[in-house]
């Protein structure tokens, strides 16, 4: 079943990686809204970016506690095909912004240890799909991006009525490993395939996707 593992690369900031992403195997492409991280994109270059991707490729927008305004502004000039909500977002927001904007939405939950997985169920009833991810360290100015993993035993063989994906430190090194221990049919990388925060590298985009699908 592994070789079906589907990828997802956040946090795109220059126009090259978009064909290096898709020539990797890239099934969805991310783009970053949000001002304390390296892969913050404005409008402009996400509107420009989000045009070059071909059809049949998801583009996701990663948000943190967006307000309307910025999800209107950012709808009305990106082309997008899912809504990533990386914050603090309560199911019934996560309602509220499906129904407003008619896009699916992916909700990301951090995970640290046993009782974080509680929380999931409320969200299931609500998203299109959930990002499992690694609990932020306690001073990090952002909510992902981290490169920190989570104790996947926590979730291995466990399964959600709806699709997730898995996220959280993972590298062309360790995504093998973590496909294997829990299961998941995706996963996300966005620090694992960079030369630097912010910067992606082709050849660790090519890397990833291959040992996820090996």
């Amino acid at each position: 079943m592994a070789h079906d593992t589907r990828v997802k690369i956040c946090g795109l900031t220059e126009t090259a990686d978009i064909p290096a992403a898709i020539v990797a195997g890239a099934s969805y492409v991310g783009f970053v809204f949000f001002p304390k991280s390296p892969r913050h994109l404005d409008l402009e270059a996400a509107q420009f970016m989000a045009t070059s991707v071909p059809e049949g490729i998801v583009k996701v927008a990663l948000t943190v506690d967006a307000d309307n305004a910025m999800l209107d502004e950012l709808t009305q000039h990106v082309p997008l095909d899912m809504l990533q909500l990386h914050g603090k977002e309560s199911p019934a927001r996560v309602s509220e912004v499906k129904s407003r904007y008619g896009l699916p939405v992916m909700k990301a939950i951090g995970i640290e240890s046993e009782t974080d997985l509680t929380q999931i169920d409320f969200y299931a009833k609500v998203a299109d799909q959930l990002l499992i991810d690694a609990k932020p360290p306690k001073d990090a100015e952002r909510p992902g991006g981290n490169a920190v993993a989570f104790d996947w035993s926590l979730i291995a063989g466990r399964r959600w009525p709806l699709p997730w994906m898995l996220a959280g430190g993972l590298t062309p090194e360790n995504v093998g490993e973590a496909v294997r221990a829990t299961g998941a049919r995706q996963v996300d990388v966005s620090s694992g395939v960079e030369s630097a925060p912010g910067v992606k590298d082709a050849q660790k985009m090519v890397d990833f996707v291959t040992a996820a699908r090996a």
